[in-house]
């Protein structure tokens, strides 16, 4: 199959993407879910963004659901695409285990080639990582992605000609909340990114000023709500979740063209719009 995967930007045009809807009766409390909870309101809210990405243009691959694993529907962080393929990446988080290999085999049947893996000790999400430029992977250091991931990261990618620039994460809430590289930061053009700043690694910052990004900085009252979590279906065409109104207009004043979607129920997961998508072909 000829262009049928791919992925070495954030901002290009999503062509193809994988979801994975959320599967009633999880234990959405093991996974640390916000309660109480409307599973019923989140299968809808869900159903409804994988329709908008379909009407923005993209090619949406829908999975099984699976009720062993109730943060499955964050399917950006098991596995992570690149140009030439997949890599099987590997959670921290107890109830993530086991999602990875799922996910590879699936993207395998979907005609992405697997050409990694991490091995061992090694723990990353695919929220720590994301491309600065199509040869420069970010990878952020943190509680959900140790050294040796980052090292073996680098062994996978070298031979491909990805560079792999690492920030390092703060403790801020500790190793029980979730603090993601993509937490903190979210490229919507080739020169724009919405950026937190409070906790904003300097080598991050300095690394988008060296090339030349514009960085918005994130209104604090839409930190919370996953505000800094855009994604890019194109240059400039964001969709955010809902509850986000001042990162909405601070993206429309700067020419982007902001689609939002209703994340009462998908946000109490703590993931937004780039989470809930596995890109396969940008």
């Amino acid at each position: 199959m000829i262009d049928s995967f791919g992925v070495t930007s954030m901002t290009a045009p999503l062509q193809r993407v994988a979801v994975r809807p959320p599967a009633p009766n999880s234990n959405f409390s093991a996974a640390h879910w916000a309660f109480p909870l409307d599973q019923e309101l989140l299968l809808d809210q869900h159903a409804a963004f994988t329709g908008l990405l379909e009407r923005l243009g993209c090619e949406v691959h829908v999975l099984s659901a699976t009720t062993e694993f109730a943060d499955s529907c964050f399917v950006y962080d098991p596995a992570f695409v690149v140009g030439q393929g997949v890599i099987q990446l590997g959670s921290s988080k107890a109830v993530r285990t086991g999602e990875a290999p799922l996910l590879t085999d699936e993207l395998l049947q979907l005609g992405v080639p697997r050409i990694g893996g991490l091995e061992g000790i090694a723990t990353a999400d695919g929220g720590d990582m994301f491309w600065l430029d199509e040869h420069t992977l970010a990878v952020g250091r943190s509680y959900r992605t140790n050294a040796t991931a980052v090292q073996q990261l680098r062994e996978i990618l070298g031979p491909h000609g990805v560079h792999v620039e690492v920030f390092d994460l703060p403790h801020d809430q500790g190793p029980d909340y979730c603090l993601h590289l993509m937490s903190v930061v979210s490229l919507v053009r080739p020169d724009l990114a919405v950026v937190f700043l409070p906790l904003a690694p300097v080598a991050l910052m300095q690394s988008l000023e060296s090339r030349g990004i514009q960085v918005l900085p994130l209104p604090g009252e839409d930190w919370l709500s996953l505000g800094c979590n855009v994604l890019a279906v194109a240059p400039g065409v964001a969709v955010l979740a809902s509850d986000n109104d001042a990162t909405a207009e601070l993206l429309a004043q700067h020419g982007c063209e902001v689609h939002v979607y209703a994340a009462s129920e998908i946000s109490k997961g703590e993931g937004g719009p780039t989470c809930l998508t596995r890109p396969l072909l940008r």
